[in-house]
């Protein structure tokens, strides 16, 4: 089978946006326009099977937020869509990084009330490093917002993008009645459907014949939407493919996921604009032709996805070739091969057992022995190509946390969930060689993932967990021999993380500053996200 047409089947993609913005429930509405599932709000795999939610987690249900990334896979107009949800909580931001180095472009989704938020802007800022085409959704415009035209001025201004209208409203809050599609000239009027349970009711009429009615019928709401359609022609604000994958313009889209209004025009675009895959450079700069051997490179580990297998899965991006179940792959890092029999596509959190997979698809490796966030696996065989692709950075922890079990007599259950959570890369487990896992000293970028931490601790493994407030306020990377240095300096703690890196925590950032300037010698390495 050629890899190269099966590629450009492929559309693997994220969805970002601030909290609130309604990222999770367009995910679900395209999901529903798929025909993935036939009912918004409970994701159902296959008939018959138990419902899933795109947020799996238990606590995520509880809290209303995404916590962990999601990935599902489901066809559309003869496509094969890799859909990626992201946590849009700022403490979960690295999470989100991790996945954004599995897409080949993005949806931003921008609640049309509020506009460019401080979390989106952060993520925006993480789509430029990696070069990522963006689609823009201006969602909840059935309630009261603000006018369109200052919102694309918003996106034009604060995150540098040439904001390229692809639909138009006819109206706003209640009296959003339908849109113009600007490249079609055509009107698409919408019904409301029961709690957008359902896909909505969609009328397209040539613009021509619309207007007799529409301006009858919507009167203002109408004219205004002309005018402003006319505007738009005349300062050229059309789509322009080159530039929206130069990562230089951005289409635009309006709508509602909540009452299903222009979802399908949305998914539509994903098929229509964003890039199919494209060979990934490895850490040599050099192209990983798609046709080459297989390879992927694992961007995301969870753990006890299912309660019931309490498992772990490595999820792999495939970056060239075509991956057969079963086949044996070599792990660059370690040299070691392993097979892939218990290989998966996901549904969030249900699972069906894949075949093949090929650029773009991402796979879910059950249990593989020894792989870890950042690895490369490739074709074992005669004909396999070793590549290695860049690592993934990790960010900097921000704030520390103590854990210890609340039960001792749970603590084998406490340091197998330390080990099996610490693999997934969110919150850094730092351990004193002279203590073990009674003295754990927790790292993360915010005290939301402490919350989850202790919380999967107690649910999942069976660990009652207590978090107190540790007094640090910096971290690095060091050495042997910065270490015993440090050692003797007052205020520092010496820690080994769970790659057997050195780490030093300390109490006061002014004390790291002055340690920086006056003993350059010392090896005292910032974590950073490149």
């Amino acid at each position: 089978m050629n890899e190269i047409a099966e590629a450009k089947r492929r559309r693997t993609f994220a969805i970002i946006s601030h909290p609130d913005a309604g990222k999770t429930t367009l995910t679900e509405k395209f999901l529903l326009y798929s025909g993935a599932v036939q009912e918004a709000g409970a994701v159902h795999a296959r008939e018959g099977r138990r419902s899933a939610r795109s947020d799996w987690m238990e606590l995520e249900q509880q809290r209303g937020i995404s916590i962990s990334s999601t990935v599902m896979q489901f066809p559309y107009r003869d496509h094969i869509m890799n859909l990626l949800d992201t946590p849009g909580h700022r403490d979960f931001s690295e999470d989100t990084y991790r996945v954004l180095s599995a897409v080949d472009a993005v949806v931003m989704v921008l609640d049309a009330a509020k506009g460019i938020e401080s979390q989106t802007l952060k993520l925006f800022q993480v789509c430029r490093s990696r070069n990522l085409p963006v689609i823009t959704f201006l969602n909840k415009y059935d309630r009261p917002g603000r006018e369109p035209f200052e919102l694309l001025d918003e996106i034009e201004k604060q995150i540098q993008l040439r904001p390229t209208p692809v639909t138009w409203p006819v109206g706003d809050g209640e009296e959003f009645q339908g849109l113009i599609d600007r490249r079609t000239g055509r009107y698409t009027r919408f019904t409301r459907t029961a709690r957008g349970a359902s896909a909505a009711a969609e009328e397209t009429i040539d613009l021509d014949l619309a207007s007799a009615a529409g301006l009858s019928e919507y009167g203002k709401a109408w004219k205004a939407a002309l005018d402003e359609c006319d505007l738009l022609d005349a300062i050229g604000a059309d789509v322009d493919l080159s530039s929206f994958l130069a990562g230089e313009s951005t289409p635009v889209f309006v709508g509602s996921a909540l009452t299903n209004f222009g979802v399908r025009l949305l998914l539509d675009a994903v098929i229509d604009l964003a890039p199919s895959p494209s060979p990934r450079f490895d850490r040599k700069d050099e192209p990983r032709q798609l046709d080459s051997p297989f390879s992927a490179f694992v961007f995301k580990v969870q753990a006890n996805m299912d309660p019931s297998h309490r498992d772990r899965i490595a999820f792999a991006r495939v970056c060239s070739g075509r991956f057969e179940r079963g086949m044996s792959v070599t792990n660059h890092r370690t040299g070691r091969d392993i097979t892939t029999k218990y290989a998966t596509t996901a549904f969030g959190p249900d699972r069906e057992t894949v075949d093949e997979a090929f650029p773009g698809d991402v796979v879910g490796l059950v249990n593989a022995s020894g792989v870890q966030l950042g690895d490369t696996l490739y074709d074992a065989g005669y004909a396999g190509l070793a590549v290695e692709f860049p690592p993934i950075p990790r960010f900097s922890p921000e704030v520390f946390a103590k854990a210890r079990p609340l039960d001792n007599g749970r603590f084998k259950q406490f340091r197998k969930g330390l080990e099996q959570l610490d693999e997934e890369g969110v919150v850094q487990v730092l351990r004193d060689p002279d203590f073990g896992d009674t003295e754990t000293i927790l790292a993360a970028v915010g005290e939301l993932q402490f919350e989850v931490f202790a919380y999967r601790l107690g649910s999942e493994f069976g660990a009652p967990t207590e978090i107190l407030s540790a007094p640090y306020q910096a971290i690095r990377l060091t050495d042997k021999e910065s270490s015993e240095r440090l050692r003797r300096i007052g205020g520092i703690r010496i820690l080994t993380r769970g790659d057997g890196a050195l780490v030093a925590l300390f109490e006061n950032r002014y004390r790291l500053q002055r340690l920086e300037s006056d003993e350059p010698e010392l090896t005292l390495l910032p974590i950073i996200a490149g």
